[in-house]
């Protein structure tokens, strides 16, 4: 009955079970909203129910969900690929230990073309093409590169000002239909078609921009923002999530911080 000597619990292992309070904790919050949240609380109960049967020695039934947890692992990579991609995208984009900072200290790594997103002239052509009702799809690239979908659209290289926005989407201009590409405050391409996305819990009330932002943000680390030609209604989207924010000052906020 080694198995239940609980009470030898060491520094380790503390740090085992921290480690993985985290991992559920980011897998959930890929998860939480979704479909995918009941079949990985099923998982779960079924993970705990495989342990204690393991615990007990109840052989047969262990023998049973072992057979089920060792087949399941590659029908769960199929069901959760989206959110598998999601998650390896988080761990891979995590800013550890202010990787920025440092980043900018050691002076050989930064080249000529790196620059700061003039995050002030963006916003305010936003908030100026929705009191217009003016369309419009940014997607603002940080660390993947965006550079598979400009050839979707029409390559550019213009510096971000708030007019040039504004007339890029400007309605009678050729360049306002798709999304525009932003990356060290140039415009990369006008015109690009991106991925949209299949979730079907973005409300109805959202088109087919929404759901490109969408799509784009879960595939890479890119944040987008949206304005509905509608309703004239700013989103900000990241991580394939709407952010919530209360006005264009909390929003330059967010975005400041997001693309830090």
């Amino acid at each position: 009955m080694d198995k239940f000597k609980f009470w030898d619990f060491g520094i380790i292992d503390f740090i085992d079970v921290f480690l993985v309070a985290i991992l559920l904790y980011y897998i959930y919050k890929l998860i939480k909203g979704t479909v995918a949240i009941k079949i990985f609380i099923g998982i779960i109960i079924i993970y705990l129910v495989w342990r204690l049967t393991d615990l007990l020695n109840m052989f047969m039934l262990n023998r049973i969900f072992d057979g089920f947890i060792r087949v399941g692992i590659i029908a769960l990579i199929v069901v959760f690929q989206p959110e598998i991609r999601k998650f390896l995208l988080m761990v891979g984009s995590t800013n550890l230990g202010g990787r920025s900072k440092l980043f900018e200290r050691i002076t050989f790594l930064k080249t000529e073309h790196e620059t700061e997103n003039d995050i002030v002239a963006i916003v305010s052509a936003c908030d100026k093409m929705s009191s217009s009702h003016t369309g419009a799809l940014i997607v603002l690239e940080r660390n993947n590169s965006l550079d598979f979908l400009t050839s979707t659209g029409d390559e550019m290289n213009i510096k971000v000002t708030q007019p040039i926005i504004e007339s890029i989407f400007f309605k009678n201009s050729p360049l306002h239909d798709g999304a525009v590409i932003i990356e060290n405050n140039v415009v990369k391409a006008t015109r690009v078609i991106l991925p949209v996305s299949s979730e079907r819990n973005i409300p109805q009330r959202f088109g087919l921009r929404h759901r490109a932002a969408v799509g784009i943000t879960e595939r890479t680390d890119a944040v987008a923002l949206v304005v509905s030609e509608e309703t004239g209604q700013i989103s900000y989207i990241k991580a394939g999530e709407f952010v919530v924010f209360e006005d264009i000052s909390e929003l330059t906020t967010l975005l400041n911080k997001d693309l830090s």
